[in-house]
């Protein structure tokens, strides 16, 4: 359909060139005459062409409205188009006389409306289109092909790659180090850390042993898992996503625009106005040409040349800027009600936390050592994992410029750490729970804020110091959560997270409330309590575990860096992943929606003075003509563009205020 308007455009808008250059009504305005044999043919063709073709995504949409009994711009435009075409048609043939002034047509009119206001429709489309695609992305997360093992008599196995559809419940799969979990199960055989972030929101890669469930599309860490299949199809927890991401986004209620509701008025004022014009100047016993005239001039005079633009062009230039900013505007309803927000539920790990470990502190145990050399011990041996803190480890001594010393004899310790022979030094990089039972005495400063993890270090067997990484707070979290308070936003998380690590990040941050330990659906339920309790809801995050509680909310934003999932089912996408740009957002969206009932004014505000005048109400002292009525509404055409250019210095630099202005 999108395409459709398009294409009707362009052609529509070559069509129009001759149409407007060879228009007597267009030739009068210029002061220019040009005339040749069958010109007035030509014209008449060109303009059905451009009525039939251009017109009737408009004249069906009229249809549509009538049996509804909602009329609408759909309805305005249809009736304005016909109105002209008719009128222009019987003039040109002779059927109607015209004026004193002569026969005058509409057919530049006519071309240009069904020009704007199918590139109008165009844009409005475009912005909101899309949505389906997340449901796409979930899926296209599960592979294709999952290994299957077959067992033989003699005991022996073998594996062999078939499509994840066959599988059935109690089928046994391998998963190999790297690849995504094709199927819900049950580990079976082996250890692994599986990583599933983009699932259940937890930052931290759950170490999977014999017993322990699996999730479809999580990926696997460095080991070999074989895992027998629980749930299938539609049971499955990836599927179950999708469900409530379609669900949520069918429940979505389609906001009726002002430009409707205006239009919907406007179409009854001109209809009202002009089938009484009409009659008023029969009964007063002027011929048909006059009141048929004064009819479609009231019709044309009414035509929605700027309320096709008004909110269109608005949204298109804040859109525009916007994303020079760092937003990324993808359903423009939601970012013209940014500015209802009242509460703002953010998800933790890639959005106020940048969604990867980062080393927070790095203690000295032994005196032979110090903190430059611990790390480049360590960093030593984590390069060779790939494990998201060994990652952290590595990524810290880079940044800081450290050379790393060789290793022999390195072993991986299954779920306590590895260890490795540096320099003659037997060297062991381990979690906590080794020192417990090994009996090491951890240390007593080891523990901060509950929102670390920590890794000890032992040198032949003697504690050496230890290495503590989070997932690190952004720089500017928490300057967005102060000022989005500061315009009486309430500030809430919601995480897959523990609850000490959340209580922490919350703290931190000064959060008006904190959910931890949550799954999709029970954020979903989060922005529905708070929806009920009369709040208009923002929801921030980054993951799939995000997507149904996005769709859900009354604004969906999602940080650029997160899945492409969060990216499709959102309304809003923070391009730089900024939090910061959240308040932008609010802001931006208050500016627009100012600059909007502005440009509805300017687009339908002259139609109070325009309409009585084409009536013909101070005849015979003052007729509106066609062509007068026609430079007004066109003149307010121009208002609406020039008035939306002005929304650039509504944007420019400044603080986050509310609705009042303070």
């Amino acid at each position: 359909m999108i395409a459709d308007f398009l294409r009707r455009f362009w052609v529509c808008l070559v069509l129009s060139v001759p149409v407007v250059a060879l228009s007597m009504m267009f030739q009068e305005l210029a002061g220019y005459t040009l005339d040749f044999p069958f010109r007035e043919p030509l014209v008449i063709a060109l303009a059905t062409l451009i009525y039939f073709y251009g017109g009737w995504p408009f004249l069906s949409g009229m249809i549509g409205e009538l049996r509804t009994r909602k009329p609408g711009m759909m309805t305005l435009v249809a009736v304005a188009i016909t109105a002209a075409y008719v009128y222009s048609v019987a003039v040109s043939v002779g059927w109607l006389r015209g004026t004193e002034r002569g026969p005058m047509d509409f057919f530049w009119e006519l071309a240009t409306l069904i020009d704007i206001m199918l590139l109008g429709h165009y844009l409005e489309m475009k912005s909101v289109a899309g949505a389906s695609r997340s449901l796409e992305l979930i899926v296209q997360m599960l592979p294709d092909e999952a290994h299957k093992v077959e067992a033989h008599s003699g005991g022996g196995i073998t594996l062999s790659d078939v499509k994840v559809n066959t599988l059935a419940t109690g089928d046994l799969v391998q998963v190999r180090p790297g690849e995504r979990i094709p199927t819900d199960g049950e580990v079976v055989e082996g250890k692994s850390s599986v990583n599933e972030s983009m699932l259940t929101g937890e930052s931290v890669p759950a170490q999977k042993a014999k017993g322990d469930t699996v999730i479809a599309g999580a990926v696997n860490g460095e080991g070999a898992l074989q895992v027998r299949v629980t749930h299938r199809g539609e049971d499955s927890y990836l599927n179950k996503v999708v469900k409530m991401v379609q669900e949520a986004q069918n429940a979505k209620s389609q906001t009726q625009t002002l430009a409707d509701r205006a239009a919907g008025w406007l179409t009854l004022i001109s209809l009202s106005v002009g089938l009484l014009t009409l009659v008023a100047w029969l009964w007063a016993g002027k011929d048909v040409a006059f009141a048929v005239e004064r009819m479609v001039t009231v019709m044309v005079t009414a035509c929605p040349h700027a309320l096709g633009v008004a909110i269109p062009l608005v949204v298109a230039i804040s859109t525009a800027i916007s994303a020079q900013r760092g937003l990324l505007i993808r359903n423009r309803t939601a970012f013209e009600e940014a500015r209802k927000i009242t509460a703002m539920v953010f998800d933790k790990t890639g959005t106020l936390t940048e969604g990867e470990f980062g080393v927070t502190r790095v203690q000295i145990v032994s005196p032979t050592l110090d903190e430059t050399g611990l790390l480049r011990i360590v960093a030593a041996l984590e390069q060779q994992s790939q494990h998201p803190i060994a990652q952290g480890i590595v990524r810290e001594a880079k940044n800081r410029q450290l050379d790393l010393p060789g290793i022999t004899n390195f072993q991986s310790i299954t779920g306590k750490g590895i260890s490795a022979t540096v320099d003659g030094q037997n060297v062991l990089v381990v979690s906590p729970g080794y020192l417990k039972e090994k009996g090491i005495p951890q240390p007593a400063d080891d523990k901060s804020n509950g929102a670390e993890t920590v890794v000890f270090v032992l040198i032949d067997d003697a504690l050496a110091g230890y290495v503590a990484l989070a997932d690190k707070i952004r720089a500017d979290s928490k300057e967005a959560v102060q000022r989005l308070q500061q315009a009486g936003i309430d500030v809430y998380m919601a995480t897959g997270d523990n609850q000490q690590v959340a209580d922490a990040v919350a703290k931190e941050l000064g959060l008006n409330g904190v959910y931890a330990e949550v799954l999709p659906d029970q954020k979903v339920s989060i922005v529905k309590d708070l929806q009920q309790q009369g709040k208009f809801v923002a929801m921030t995050g980054d993951g799939v575990n995000d997507a149904p509680a996005l769709a859900q909310a009354n604004v969906g934003i999602a940080v650029g860096s997160g899945t492409d999932v969060a990216a499709e089912t959102a309304d809003i996408i923070l391009v730089n992943s900024k939090p910061t740009d959240i308040t932008n957002l609010v802001e931006f969206g208050r500016a627009t929606y100012r600059k909007m009932i502005q440009n509805l004014f300017w687009a339908t505000g002259y139609n109070v003075i325009a309409i009585p005048l084409a009536a013909g109400v101070l005849y015979p002292n003052f007729v509106l003509s066609p062509a007068i009525g026609a430079v007004l509404m066109s003149a307010s055409t121009v208002i609406v563009a020039l008035n939306a250019q002005l929304l650039k210095r509504s944007l420019g630099p400044g603080i986050l205020t509310d609705e009042t202005g303070a």
